[in-house]
């Protein structure tokens, strides 16, 4: 039997079943049906929102989504090339390295399917408004969009605070967990997202335009440590 014949063989056997070495497409759930994890696409969706952002150089031939991580969370770092492999699992995240932070980014033409809020100008100059297979998924996994918008644009810190009690100076402190972005329809996902699972909050506005929303109340930000816990 010529060996050639044989290789031809293994060769459609292995297309047949998916299998051949090489480049493989990126998967997309819009345009071929392929699954889609939920949990790990609403954390990469809040980080998306904080901040990522989609775009295409002349010279590549796909966009890419980049998310920008402070190098003070490594692990944060980490949970985002997780995700992005678990999301788009034919494409190889990578890290670039910035002053202070690294950009994670992958590459796909199929970036702008999972995030259609990709549009030219800044997020809070334009509205961000989840579609309808978003928002099912959304209300699916609140805790990891809540996730994914805190690791991006939030924190835990721990606020001290001082008050008189019969003319005496007592100081205290407690943790609190923080939100901070200036586009109101990101600070109203954030907000849906906490009423969804029962946790209260309180918001205030910037003179810069920025809105601060708060979660300070002792049983909030023990649910939220359950759930979310401080970046590492």
């Amino acid at each position: 039997m010529p060996s050639g014949t044989v290789a031809w063989w293994k060769h459609r056997d292995l297309a047949g079943r998916g299998m051949l070495p090489g480049r493989k497409r990126s998967t997309c759930p819009h345009c071929f049906g392929d699954p889609l994890d939920g949990p790990a696409y609403c954390y990469l969706l809040g980080l998306y929102l904080g901040d990522g952002h989609i775009v295409h150089p002349a010279q590549h031939r796909s966009p890419a989504l980049s998310i920008t991580c402070d190098d003070k969370w490594p692990g944060v770092t980490d949970s985002v090339e997780r995700a992005m492999r678990v999301v788009l699992p034919h494409n190889r995240p990578c890290r670039v390295r910035r002053t202070g932070c690294h950009d994670v980014k992958v590459y796909s033409t199929h970036l702008v399917c999972h995030f259609p809020q990709h549009g030219p100008g800044k997020k809070h100059e334009r509205p961000i408004v989840l579609e309808p297979w978003q928002r099912e998924l959304a209300d699916r996994h609140p805790w990891e969009l809540l996730r994914g918008l805190i690791h991006s644009d939030g924190c835990r810190i721990t606020n001290r605070a001082t008050r008189t009690v019969r003319g005496e100076v007592r100081r205290h402190a407690y943790p609190r967990y923080l939100f901070t972005n200036t586009s109101p329809d990101i600070v109203r996902l954030f907000t849906d997202a906490l009423d969804a699972v029962g946790v209260p909050w309180r918001s205030n506005r910037r003179a810069s335009g920025a809105v601060n929303v708060s979660i300070a109340r002792r049983a909030a930000v023990e649910l939220l440590d359950a759930h979310v816990g401080p970046k590492d």
